[in-house]
């Protein structure tokens, strides 16, 4: 199983909206993983890295919030094996790639894991995406990351379905025309598990560069769904679209046989 989340703004770890509820529901479903494997566009590269901390520090990275936001600790425990089993398949898979032990979980990793389990009794590492990606690329780094699933590990691809934080609306229920016809097009290619046409989105849906002016909160959406391999669909987790334009919505993958 592979999953894709939106972790939207920081304060997502403080104001659930509907995504925050139906990850913890999620959480609960879920036969519990060895590891939490988390790929985050706040962590970006020249060539990946894999965290191998035993125990990575949360890092506040972000500017400008509420000061209960920075007092918020995400405990989990690394998992250094299946860290350095990632590391394997990477290097196997001809990607340049090397180890990291002092690198701790980024705001993408750790907010939406403090819905999706709470307890931060799962471990948790990342891998980094590197600056080069692209949609392609993307997808297979999902493909290559995929065998870890038969050791237990659960593939998260952590972004937002929407980016467009010029247009943030800071509590404005209201939805932008925009967001929302993207977010319908996304969901029908998961739905359909199109894989061509979802790599493709970033030409082809409607309102693409509005929707992401840049590609790296998009992107992980394709890590997670080339981690469960063609023509497999996914399985959605309505988040609603907060702030005006930031579509929350996740995606569930399960890998075919």
């Amino acid at each position: 199983m592979s999953l894709f989340v939106s972790h939207g703004a920081p304060t997502f770890a403080l104001e659930p909206g509907l995504a925050g509820p139906a990850l913890t529901e999620l959480g609960k479903r879920l036969i519990t993983p060895e590891a939490v494997l988390v790929v985050s566009p706040h962590w970006m590269t020249p060539e990946i890295r894999v965290g191998v901390s035993g125990t990575p520090e949360t890092i506040h990275d972000f500017r400008g919030f509420p000061a209960e936001l920075y007092d918020l600790e995400y405990p989990a425990s690394g998992h250094p094996d299946l860290a350095r089993t990632a590391l394997s398949l990477l290097e196997a898979g001809g990607w340049s790639a090397r180890a990291d032990g002092t690198r701790g979980l980024d705001h993408g990793a750790w907010v939406p894991l403090m819905h999706l389990f709470p307890d931060h009794s799962v471990p948790v590492f990342q891998v980094s995406m590197p600056a080069n990606l692209d949609p392609a690329s993307a997808w297979h780094l999902g493909q290559t990351l995929q065998p870890l699933e038969h050791e237990g590990v659960l593939i998260v691809g952590s972004g937002s379905l929407t980016h467009n934080l010029y247009e943030v609306r800071w509590g404005d229920e209201n939805t932008s025309v925009y967001a929302q016809e993207f977010t319908d097009w996304v969901r029908a290619k998961v739905k359909a598990g199109d894989h061509q046409q979802l790599i493709a989105t970033l030409e082809k849906a409607p309102h693409a560069q509005r929707a992401h002016p840049t590609t790296e909160h998009f992107l992980p959406l394709l890590v997670a769904a080339g981690a469960a391999g063609e023509q497999q669909p996914g399985v959605l987790i309505d988040g609603g679209i907060e702030h005006g334009v930031l579509a929350m919505d996740a995606f569930v993958f399960q890998h075919s046989a």
